[in-house]
């Protein structure tokens, strides 16, 4: 199983919303300038993660994007599935109703376990590593938050 760009860009541009506007609502522009991501791709993404739950938009002058939850409620895994579908290392011991393809040993295939125990385990990692996990490391690697300039005014 190989990642595509849409959940690696995905989690980058929620890290950075979370990481640089917090509760704020963040513009594409300054996403995509950060992180070096196509603002019309940002935007693609950025609908998969509305679809998915993880995103609200805010329209107007103050407008922009804001994360549905707080960055601690917000998982790996959750962003990776908003972004790509349910994900599986491997299809196999996904035989029965609703599945793409039946495995051709059904229950009698000996590695079926190794598969599903190593989909769980990374479920499972995935789960436990949150928008808040991202941004405690990148203050721990001394990554600097960019000010937000729509909101400073000066006298």
């Amino acid at each position: 199983m190989r990642l595509s760009t849409k959940s690696r860009y995905g989690l980058r541009a929620l890290f950075d919303m979370a990481y640089h506007a917090g509760n704020l609502p963040a513009q594409i522009k300054d996403i995509s300038r950060r992180q070096n991501i196509s603002p019309r791709y940002l935007e693609q993404i950025f609908q998969d993660l509305k679809r998915g739950g993880l995103l609200k938009s805010r329209r107007g002058p103050q407008g922009g994007y804001l994360l549905s939850r707080k960055p601690h409620e917000i998982t790996v895994h959750q962003v990776i599935t908003a972004a790509e579908g349910e994900m599986s290392l491997v299809d196999c011991g996904k035989s029965g109703k609703g599945s793409k393809e039946e495995c051709e040993f059904g229950n009698e295939c000996v590695t079926q376990k190794v598969w599903q125990e190593a989909n769980k385990r990374l479920k499972d990692y995935l789960d436990s590593v949150t928008l808040k996990d991202l941004c405690d490391d990148a203050k721990a690697m001394g990554l600097d938050k960019e000010l937000d300039h729509r909101f400073m005014y000066f006298i």
